[in-house]
């Protein structure tokens, strides 16, 4: 579902064909040991932003460990944007309640997009991403060649918040007529 809270500007120019590099396609997937927020268990959903779009999934009723399977598409013109991922408790009578956040940066990926994958076998490994401070990666994130594909698995772990994980996957799908990632 695609949420458009940014207000409109002249300053603000459109998406056109020619700025986007291509689509990042965001499949989350689960939420691992969520923080409660209700009495005993919470109703999550996650939020993902980059610069001015904004999607969500479903919320996912009394489960701290819910599984969306849900993927998100956002359009990539700034390669130097972050991309965060906010979860959130659903409330139907007050205002939703915030279960942590966490940020990732696409450049890895879209750097491992322009290697040279002909005869790579599937599950070939291109690159892998080790957690730091810089990063909310739980885990080792790996970017993968895998069916013809693509593919960065990761597990966020969610910050502002007890405890709580998210894990996701990206892959990468190129617009014909876009500027692509030749740059």
């Amino acid at each position: 579902m695609l949420l458009d809270e940014s207000p409109k500007t002249p300053l603000s120019a459109p998406l056109t064909m020619d700025s986007i590099l291509g689509l990042l396609r965001i499949r989350v997937k689960r939420g691992i040991n969520l923080a409660v927020r209700d009495v005993r268990s919470s109703d999550p959903y996650c939020v993902v932003k980059m610069g001015r779009q904004k999607l969500k999934t479903r919320f996912i009723r009394k489960d701290t460990n819910p599984e969306w399977n849900e993927d998100l598409t956002l359009s990539v013109a700034d390669p130097n944007l972050p991309v965060t991922l906010t979860v959130y408790d659903h409330d139907t009578f007050s205002k939703d309640d915030k279960m942590g956040v966490a940020e990732f940066d696409v450049k890895p990926f879209l750097s491992a997009l322009k290697t040279t994958t002909q005869g790579l076998p599937s599950g070939t490994v291109l690159s892998r991403i080790q957690p730091c401070r810089k990063n909310c990666f739980s885990d080792e994130s790996r970017i993968t060649w895998k069916d013809g594909k693509v593919i960065q698995d990761m597990i966020l772990r969610l910050r502002n918040v007890e405890c709580g994980e998210v894990e996701i996957q990206l892959q990468w799908i190129d617009l014909p007529g876009s500027k692509g990632l030749s740059l």
